[in-house]
């Protein structure tokens, strides 16, 4: 189907036959469960890491995941059938794993407050991570499930720079509309942990840039933030490098190296980044914690706010107004050998 309003956009409407997507054991994540309402995203972030899983849909990683989204309009019956079974165990459900379900898409077909119902209504804890700021819309549903539910949100902002944003996330709110959103958030009483990620070799990791980043997500309310270095898997990596090219080619040559090995960068970059990364949260308030995102030699640690407080019932996190302390940061231990798993 494609609409005016939509120009260059084409959405498929199915018809799912499940909503609930189980994680595969061997993943880092920190939970068991996830839902994806839409496949492909219009924010067409150049570097997003979910591309090549829209080449399962016979999509390619590039214009198609950009432009075809895939739509399952029926997303909210099927989980709440799915969550009303005896056998459900009320897990920690996660939304915005692969795609975003705030993307424009959602501002058509309002999926998202069917399926926030479904999880307040069952009992289930859930997490959201967008960049999409239509989520401000759906603040007071977030709200009441505050008060059935622990409920856990997070934005994803890594730069600042209007120009760069518009560049290599053409199809998101602006960064200032992103800041807007985490104090909406925090007025509201709900946590917001920031994703700063990916963090930008030579584009976005200054001493300048990465200080403004933090001093920004401070003064928003931020209740904790992560960040780490640009991950370039296969599907991202060629998408990714053809827009460098086209845009920074002096530095083409600088990303081979310093992606020679694979889909990370370099352990001396991680290491210097992670060391720059903890310099600027520490002066802005957030704990020292970093997430390098390398499952196979290091420690996930996700943001205070982002994902629901572990034991702590309904409305498991109260917001304290001036205040961007939300508990401790989610530890996850790293698996031997184990890959980044996409949902």
């Amino acid at each position: 189907m494609q609409t005016p309003e939509f120009a260059g956009i084409t959405f498929h409407e199915v018809l799912s036959k499940s909503a609930l997507n189980k994680v595969p054991p061997s993943s880092t994540m920190p939970f068991e469960w996830t839902v994806n309402p839409y496949r492909g995203c219009s924010h067409a972030c150049v570097y997003c890491f979910a591309r090549k899983s829209h080449t399962y849909l016979n999509f390619d990683s590039g214009v198609d995941f950009d432009s075809q989204v895939v739509v399952k309009v029926n997303v909210a019956q099927v989980l709440r059938r799915e969550l009303n079974k005896p056998s459900w165990g009320h897990d920690h459900v996660a939304l915005g794993t692969n795609t975003d379900p705030y993307q424009r898409a959602e501002g058509r077909y309002q999926l998202m407050p069917g399926i926030i119902n479904a999880l307040a209504d069952s009992g289930t804890p859930f997490s959201i991570l967008t960049k999409g700021t239509l989520l401000a819309r759906d603040i007071p549903l977030l709200r009441a499930a505050g008060e059935q539910v622990s409920v856990g949100m997070g934005i994803s902002l890594a730069l600042l720079d209007d120009d760069l944003a518009h560049a290599i996330e053409p199809g998101t709110p602006s960064p200032k509309a992103r800041l807007a959103l985490i104090g909406k958030l925090r007025d509201a009483g709900l946590p917001c942990g920031v994703m700063a990620m990916p963090i930008l070799p030579w584009l976005t990791d200054s001493e300048e840039a990465l200080d403004a980043l933090f001093a920004a997500l401070a003064a928003a309310g931020a209740t904790g933030v992560s960040a780490g270095a640009l991950y370039l898997r296969q599907g991202t990596r060629e998408w990714f490098m053809q827009w460098l090219a086209r845009e920074h080619p002096a530095l083409v040559g600088r990303y081979q190296r310093l992606y020679g090995s694979g889909a990370y960068a370099s352990k001396e970059y991680r290491q210097w980044l992670a060391s720059a990364v903890n310099g600027a949260k520490s002066r802005h308030g957030f704990g020292p914690q970093n997430f390098i995102h390398d499952p196979r030699a290091e420690e996930a640690v996700y943001p205070a706010g982002i994902m629901p407080q572990q034991g702590a019932g309904p409305a498991g996190f109260r917001h304290t107004p001036g205040s961007n302390k939300a508990g401790t940061p989610l530890r996850v231990p790293a698996l031997a050998n184990a890959a980044p798993t996409l949902f």
